[in-house]
């Protein structure tokens, strides 16, 4: 089991979001580097990090702040949120990213998913991946519209 400890950036601070609602923040750290620091030094490898700006405007905010973050640590890092498109993708992955998420991308733009993404995975486990990623073909054939 790999413990990925999280980070969700909100205007260049850590925060979390009271039930996912942006009005409803707490500053739980203004200094993600900081912050991540502190998770290394608890002896973390890996770290999760949500741009909610991104997730709100659509592309990457807080780029710059999350190359600092891994340049300044080390860690392997995974981060999501505002992920639409390859040069999104290109741009996290060139910036020293581990793991890019796709999210609500994934459903809304399948082509994203299914061609764009496969010519630019990085292990071997695409295949896998690509089920879990692009279940909404499982989802439209069951009829659900949402994930568990």
């Amino acid at each position: 089991m790999r413990v990925y400890p999280a980070i969700d950036i909100k205007n260049g601070k850590c925060v979390r979001l009271y039930q996912g609602d942006f009005a409803k923040e707490t500053v739980v750290n203004p200094n993600p580097v900081e912050q991540a620091l502190a998770f290394q030094k608890q002896g973390a490898s890996y770290l999760h990090i949500v741009d909610l700006d991104g997730a709100l405007n659509g592309e990457p905010v807080n780029l710059a702040l999350i190359k600092e973050i891994g340049v300044k640590t080390g860690l392997a890092i995974q981060v999501g949120g505002g992920i639409r498109d390859m040069r999104q993708v290109a741009a996290y992955l060139n910036s020293g990213i581990s793991r890019v998420i796709i999210g609500s991308s994934a459903v809304s733009s399948p082509n994203l998913c299914t061609r764009r993404l496969a010519s630019t995975a990085k292990n071997r486990d695409w295949n896998r991946c690509q089920k879990r990623l692009c279940g909404y073909k499982w989802l439209a054939r069951n009829k659900r519209h949402h994930f568990y």
